[in-house]
C-alpha cells in the first residue's frame, strides 16, 4: 500500500500516441512530454522537482552533512603540475569559494620554476592569468569551457564557451600580450580547434541540426566570421569531424570517424592556405588514428598509425609523410589478440605505448634505438595509468598519471632512458584519510553464457573486514556503463569516502559493451548482442549477493546516460535484486529515439545500437530491452511488481539524451504500481553533465549519496 503520509507525485495527462513499425504497435501515453514548447511540459517538470524536494526533505540534514564532508576533504585552493611548452610553464589552479578553474602560465626559465607549489599556496609572483572561467561565468546559471588553445608563438588564446548546456559554443580570441579580445565572436561552434604556424589562422568545427560535428572552417584572427572559409564538410550522417595538431607540431589533423570507420586528412601546420589530403581513404569497418613522429624516418618524419586493419585489437604501422598506398606501410607493433592497442606518443628518443591487457590499462616505454620495451610500474591491481600533459616532442621525460580505487590521482615524471621516476603531485585528501584502511581487489564473475566478467571492489577493512562478506552483508553501490567501448577504469574518489567510511562496499561491473577486455568485449555488448550488457550486470549483482558481500535490501545500482539505459533494463529484469537505483540522464526510451532520425545523434548511433527503422530483427531486440517499453505492472503470476526505489535525473538542455526520456519513464513506472517510489530531478539550466560549477556539482552529489544512504536505512 502507498504511504498515506508521502507527498503525492505529479500525474501528467495521458495523451496516447500510436507508434507503428514492422507490423508492431506501441502506444505511448506520454509522447507529448518531448514538446518543450508546450507550457504544460515545463509545468510538469517543475512539479516533478517540487515533488522530489518534498519527498527528500527528511534527508536535508544528511545532504548538508555529506556536502560538508565532501568539501572538507578537498584542497579548494590548489595548483596543477606545471607543463612546459616553449618558454612558458602552463598550469591551472582553483581558489576557495570559486566555482571554476583559472588557467595560468609563468616563465619557464630559472631553477625550480617547474616545481609544484604546496596546496593552498598563493599564486606565483610571475604568474600570468590567461583565462579565468569564473569571470566568464558571471551572470550565468550554467557555464562550460569547450576549447582552449594557445597559438604557436604564445601570443593568442582561442577559447569557446557554452552558457546553456546545449553544447553549442561561442568562440573568441584573446591577445595575451595586451589582454584585449579580438572583436569577433564565432557562434555555434563545437569541440576542436587548431592553430597554423602563422599564428593568425584558426580551424574550428561546426555542428549540424542533429548536433553532429560536420564542417571544418578557417578563420583569420581579427576577421569577420562571415568571411570565414569552409575547408571540409562531411556529408555522411554516420561520421563526426574533429580537428587538432599532432604532438610534434608538424601537422594539423582532421579526423572523420563513424562508430566503425575512420578517415584522417592531414595538412602541414606551416601551410595555412593549403588543402587537406587523406592519409588513407575510408574503407568500411577499418578504423585508424594517427600521431606524427618527425624524426621517425631518418629525420624525414613518419605517421604512426594505430589501426584495426587485419587486427581486431589494433596494431601500429609506420606511414611516410608523402602520400602512399597503405599496403606499403611498415608494421611497428604487431597485433596481439586480447591486448588492445589504444594509442602511442612519439618522443625524440622513445615511443610510449598505451594498451589494455587483462581488463586493465597499461603503458610501456619503447627505446627507439634498441627496441627495448619496459612497462610503467603499477603497484596495485586493479589500477589505472594514462598519459598526462606531454606537449614537447624533444623531452626525455614522459609525464603520466596513476590511480587506483585506494590511491589518489598521482602525477609522475619518468626518465625514459634511466627508468627513474619522480612523484610530482598526489591529489591531496584532507582530514583523517588513511589509505592503509582501505582494500581493493578484482573479482571475476561467470555470466549466464559462461563468460567471465571482471568486477572491481573497494572497501574499508576495519568496517567491512579484510574480505567483503566475512562480517556479514554490507551495503553496496554497484556502478555500470557498458557502451561505446568506453572502459570504466578504477580511479580514486574522495567523494566516495562518504560511503566507504559508513561501511559501504563500492563495486564497478565491467560489463560487455565496454572496452575493458578489448574489441571483442565491446562487440559482444552492442547491436544484436546488447542484452549481454544487462545480463552481465545482473550476474555481477547476484554474485555479490551470493558470496555474502551484500544483500538485495542493501544493494544500490548506479549508472548514467547509456549506463542509465543499463539501470532501466536491470530494473525490469531483476527488480527484486536491488533496493534502489540511481539513473542519471538515462537513455531509457531508446527504441523510440532510435526510430526518429530527426533527433540529434540518432543516425550516428545506429552503428552502436542498430537501425530499428530498416532492420526488423534489431527492432525486436531493442524492443525486448527498452526500459520504457518493458515496465512491468505484474509478474508472470499476476502479482504486482514492486520496483526498487528510483532516482532519475534529466537536463532540460541535454542534446544527448532528451529530458523527456526519464520524464516519461518515471510516469510509466508510477502508473504501473502506485507503490513504486520514483523520483525525477530535472536541471532546468543545464544539459547532459548536470550542474557546471564545482560546488554545485558537489552539492548535487551529496543529494544523490543521501538518496542512496536513505534507501538502505542509513539516512539518519
Amino acid at each position: 500500500m502507498t504511504d498515506a503520509t508521502a507527498p503525492i507525485p505529479p500525474v501528467p495527462a495521458r495523451r496516447p500516441t500510436r507508434l507503428e513499425a514492422h507490423g508492431d504497435v506501441r502506444v505511448d501515453e506520454w509522447y507529448w512530454l518531448r514538446d518543450r514548447d508546450d507550457p504544460a511540459v515545463l509545468d510538469h517538470l517543475r512539479a516533478e522537482n517540487a515533488h522530489t524536494g518534498a519527498a527528500t526533505a527528511h534527508t536535508a540534514a544528511l545532504q548538508e552533512a555529506l556536502y560538508d564532508e565532501i568539501v572538507a576533504r578537498i584542497e579548494e585552493t590548489d595548483l596543477s603540475v606545471p607543463s612546459r611548452k616553449g618558454p612558458w610553464l602552463y598550469y591551472h589552479r582553483t581558489e576557495e569559494g570559486k566555482q571554476y578553474g583559472i588557467h595560468c602560465r609563468r616563465p619557464a626559465g630559472g631553477a625550480g620554476a617547474d616545481e609544484v607549489l604546496p596546496p593552498g599556496s598563493p599564486p606565483p609572483a610571475d604568474e600570468q592569468v590567461i583565462l579565468d572561467e569564473n569571470a566568464l561565468a558571471e551572470g550565468h546559471d550554467y557555464f562550460a569551457l569547450g576549447n582552449l588553445s594557445v597559438s604557436p608563438d604564445h601570443r593568442w588564446l582561442v577559447y569557446s564557451t557554452d552558457v546553456t548546456g546545449g553544447e553549442r559554443y561561442t568562440l573568441r580570441v584573446l591577445d595575451l600580450d595586451s589582454g584585449e579580445l579580438s572583436p569577433e565572436a564565432i557562434e555555434d561552434t563545437s569541440y576542436g580547434c587548431a592553430w597554423f604556424d602563422d599564428n593568425a589562422t584558426i580551424l574550428y568545427v561546426r555542428v549540424d541540426e542533429a548536433m553532429r560535428p560536420h564542417q571544418l572552417w578557417r578563420h583569420r584572427v581579427g576577421g569577420d566570421p562571415a568571411a570565414d572559409t569552409l575547408v571540409l564538410e562531411e556529408p555522411d550522417e554516420h561520421f563526426f569531424l574533429g580537428v587538432g595538431r599532432t604532438r610534434d607540431d608538424r601537422f594539423v589533423v582532421c579526423a572523420l570517424d563513424s562508430k566503425t570507420t575512420s578517415e584522417v586528412h592531414v595538412l602541414e601546420a606551416g601551410d595555412p592556405d593549403g588543402t587537406f589530403r587523406p592519409l588513407a581513404p575510408r574503407r568500411p569497418g577499418v578504423e585508424y588514428h594517427v600521431e606524427h613522429d618527425r624524426a621517425g624516418r631518418d629525420g624525414a618524419g613518419r605517421f604512426l598509425v594505430t589501426t584495426n586493419d587485419g587486427a581486431p585489437d589494433f596494431r601500429l604501422l609506420d606511414a611516410p609523410d608523402d602520400p602512399s598506398d597503405p599496403s606499403s606501410w611498415t608494421e611497428v607493433l604487431p597485433h596481439r589478440p586480447g591486448v588492445r592497442l589504444e594509442g602511442v606518443d612519439a618522443f625524440a628518443g622513445h615511443l610510449v605505448v598505451y594498451e589494455r591487457d587483462g581488463g586493465e590499462s597499461r603503458a610501456r616505454v619503447v627505446d627507439r634505438a634498441t627496441g627495448a620495451s619496459a612497462p610503467i610500474a603499477q603497484p596495485e591491481s586493479p589500477s589505472t595509468v594514462w598519459g598526462a600533459a606531454n606537449p614537447e616532442y624533444d623531452s626525455a621525460v614522459v609525464r603520466y598519471e596513476y590511480t587506483s580505487l585506494v590511491t589518489p590521482r598521482s602525477v609522475y615524471d619518468l626518465d625514459m632512458a634511466s627508468g627513474e621516476r619522480r612523484l610530482r603531485k598526489r591529489q591531496p585528501v584532507l582530514g583523517d584519510f588513511d589509505p592503509t584502511r582501505y582494500r581493493t581487489e578484482r573479482r571475476w564473475v561467470a555470466a549466464g553464457d559462461g563468460v567471465e566478467v571482471p568486477v572491481s571492489l573497494v572497501w574499508r577493512a576495519d568496517l567491512v573486514g579484510e574480505v567483503p562478506g566475512a562480517n556479514g552483508p554490507s551495503p553496496c553501490l554497484l556502478y555500470g556503463y557498458g557502451s561505446y567501448e568506453a572502459s570504466m577504469d578504477p580511479t580514486f574518489s574522495s567523494i566516495r569516502l562518504s560511503l566507504l567510511d559508513r561501511g559501504f562496499v563500492y563495486a564497478i561491473a565491467h560489463v560487455r559493451g565496454g572496452g575493458e577486455l578489448g574489441r571483442r568485449w565491446y562487440e559482444e555488448g552492442k547491436l544484436a548482442a546488447k542484452p549481454h550488457t544487462f545480463s552481465d550486470f545482473v550476474a555481477c549483482a547476484r554474485a555479490l549477493v551470493d558470496t555474502g558481500v551484500t544483500a538485495p535490501d542493501r544493494l544500490v545500482a548506479r549508472g548514467g546516460s547509456a549506463g542509465g539505459l543499463l539501470m532501466g533494463a536491470v530494473a525490469n529484469a531483476a527488480p527484486d535484486l536491488f533496493r534502489a537505483i540511481v539513473a542519471e540522464v538515462p537513455f531509457v526510451d531508446c527504441l523510440t529515439t532510435m526510430m526518429d532520425p530527426t533527433l540529434p545523434l540518432t543516425v550516428t548511433e545506429w552503428e552502436e545500437w542498430g537501425n530499428p527503422v530498416e532492420d526488423e530483427a534489431i527492432y525486436r531486440v531493442m524492443k525486448s530491452y527498452s526500459p520504457y517499453d518493458n515496465v512491468r505492472a505484474t509478474d508472470g503470476h499476476g502479482r504486482p511488481v514492486r520496483y526498487p526505489d528510483i532516482l532519475a535525473t534529466a537536463g532540460l538542455s541535454d542534446p544527448r539524451v532528451g529530458f523527456w526520456e526519464p520524464a516519461k519513464w518515471v510516469a510509466r513506472l508510477r502508473a504501473a504500481n502506485p507503490d513504486n517510489r520514483v523520483l525525477l530531478r530535472v536541471e532546468l539550466d543545464a544539459g547532459h553533465g548536470g550542474p557546471s560549477g564545482r560546488y554545485e556539482a558537489w552539492r548535487d552529489e551529496a543529494f544523490v549519496l543521501a538518496f542512496v544512504l536513505d534507501a538502505v536505512g542509513m539516512g539518519a
